[in-house]
């Protein structure tokens, strides 16, 4: 990595990095038969990667503690630390490990056990699809709209 590089172009070189070595992983998946059963792969897996990126908050390719406290926040499911701990646990399937990687996250979402997290993760998605409003911003307000 270039060392004289300064703040937002290391950090978009570094997300650039992260991208392409889930990509890569992302291609792994695509050509695996045990996976071609999958409707729709390419585009899951594109949404499993954008998710992924938005909550390894180390950008160290993995998903720590706090990326997934951060990510169950931000869908307002606020949990305590013990129950975050089981969490993960549940989908690395090692209680000593403290990170999910991009490969515990995939076979967690394509996998055939339901884990709490992959649970929550997709009733998410299907309420964001539900929910597909206008993303106009807001009409612009006039005096006459003042109370």
């Amino acid at each position: 990595m270039d060392h004289h590089a300064q703040g937002g172009k290391a950090y978009g070189l570094l997300k650039s990095q992260q991208e392409e070595r889930l990509l890569s992983i992302n291609e792994t998946y695509l050509s695996d038969p045990q996976h071609a059963e999958e409707e729709d792969l390419s585009s899951k897996l594109e949404m499993f990667k954008k998710k992924y990126m938005e909550f390894d908050l180390n950008d160290q390719g993995e998903i720590d503690l706090m990326g997934l406290k951060q990510m169950l926040e931000k869908l307002g499911l606020a949990k305590t630390h013990l129950e975050l701990k089981k969490m993960m646990s549940e989908v690395v399937g090692d209680t000593s490990k403290e990170t999910i990687s991009y490969n515990d996250f995939l076979n967690m979402m394509l996998g055939k056990r339901n884990a709490i997290l992959k649970l929550i993760l997709m009733f998410e998605g299907m309420g964001k699809e539900q929910d597909k409003k206008d993303v106009a911003p807001p009409s612009r307000k006039t005096f006459a709209d003042l109370p």
